[in-house]
């Protein structure tokens, strides 16, 4: 199963965004987006793989389902259009613009076990998008910020999202991890159907190309809900 290329871009501008922030390569990110928002995820310097789950603000036991997702819309692969379901079956988010067309739901999260049994043992203690989240979790926990109310930790680190990602299924079945199919300026945008939380880890992944063997900094940009789509 795979899903076709589809690029549509953005009527949004930049200054318009209530909410700017750029994400240096391996660092972490959470953010609550309200219903209606628009969320934008922007490539800066082309192939940097963004590893992004998702989870109801009201319950975060709901979450983004790889699973669910995948059934709902008949393919493997993201792009404009995609709806990005929960665990419990309901739509979290649509994609409403993007011009990279294609992003990752299979090939999870990199962590010190898959460092190790993918490339060698001494890569186990190279930093993680794994090692990301729960670094971000914990700070959370720590700044006793409005998010932590939410109690996430490492149990809540499920199978996620991988913007920018490009992972082909082999004919064998397999997966592999190639070179991006980003470039500078890309992005992906997404309206909130609900309140969400959104975590991410900026991958700092170097044993493989989908970061272009050199990880970047991206930019997150939030825009409201337009008045008519609140009345």
């Amino acid at each position: 199963m795979t899903t076709s290329f589809n690029l549509v871009e953005s009527r949004l501008r930049a200054e318009d965004a209530v909410f700017t922030e750029t994400v240096p390569a391996g660092e972490g990110w959470l953010h609550e987006i309200k219903a209606g928002q628009v969320f934008r995820i922007f490539d800066l310097e082309g192939n940097q793989a963004v590893d992004t789950l998702f989870f109801s603000a009201a319950d975060p036991t709901e979450r983004y389902s790889a699973q669910d997702t995948i059934a709902a819309q008949g393919g493997l692969y993201l792009t404009a259009g995609s709806v990005l379901m929960s665990n419990e079956g309901r739509p979290m988010l649509t994609i409403v613009a993007d011009t990279c067309g294609r992003h990752d739901t299979l090939g999870g999260a990199c962590a010190a076990e898959s460092n190790t049994t993918r490339y060698a043992l001494e890569k186990r203690p190279m930093h993680s998008c794994r090692d990301t989240y729960l670094q971000t979790l914990a700070r959370c926990a720590c700044e006793g910020g409005p998010l932590s109310r939410l109690g996430l930790t490492k149990r809540d680190i499920t199978a996620n999202i991988n913007f920018f990602m490009n992972v082909p299924v082999t004919p064998q079945g397999g997966l592999s991890f190639e070179d991006g199919v980003s470039a500078p300026g890309k992005y992906v945008e997404m309206r909130a159907e609900m309140d969400v939380v959104c975590l991410i880890s900026n991958c700092p992944q170097l044993n493989n190309p989908c970061n272009g063997w050199n990880p970047t900094p991206v930019q997150l940009l939030i825009w409201d809900a337009p008045a008519e789509a609140l009345a």
